[in-house]
């Protein structure tokens, strides 16, 4: 378990598994911002079966709140930027159901990936992306500690059009 103030991280549990599919397919869960069509949740099983998805490459906690309740999940993937193992980086994400964003969860949810992450990895860079138009996760990097890189023009196909992202990141020690 990994502790903050106000939420946990925690590895996945097989009873986890439901409570992820249903949240895939409750459309009041599914925001703008991460709806890319319906998804089997095969994947996220085979995944669990397989690595209990937690790897060197990719990685998910279940976002617990200290009451013990399930309000989410963040997850990370490397990025490899060159041949070598030294030029890897991890991108994170989160996702939260609709009733428990903008209490700071998240915040402090990326913000303990983060930490775990440099921790227990060589990687000198985090990094994570989100929707232009998406300023409350924009808000809630920059809390977390990480730094606006710049814009990726027509790097997400969603909802039948391209969608521009901004870059953020966090290198270690900052």
């Amino acid at each position: 378990m990994i502790e903050g103030k106000l939420v946990n991280l925690r590895p996945l549990i097989r009873e986890d598994l439901a409570l992820i599919e249903s949240w895939s397919r409750d459309a009041e869960s599914t925001d703008i911002f991460n709806f890319f069509g319906y998804r089997t949740i095969h994947k996220v099983e085979r995944d669990f079966n397989e690595t209990g998805c937690l790897t060197p490459d990719f990685g998910r906690f279940m976002v617990v709140h200290k009451n013990g309740t399930a309000i989410g999940d963040v997850s990370y993937h490397s990025e490899n930027y060159g041949p070598a193992s030294t030029c890897r980086a991890y991108n994170i994400g989160i996702s939260l159901i609709p009733g428990e964003r903008g209490k700071g969860y998240g915040v402090e949810a990326q913000r303990l990936l983060t930490d775990y992450l440099f921790q227990h990895s060589l990687v000198e860079r985090i990094e994570a992306s989100t929707d232009i138009e998406n300023l409350g996760e924009q808000r809630a990097l920059q809390k977390a500690g990480f730094t606006r890189e710049g814009v990726l023009r027509h790097t997400q196909f969603r909802a039948g059009a391209w969608h521009d992202l901004v870059l953020y990141s966090c290198l270690r020690g900052e």
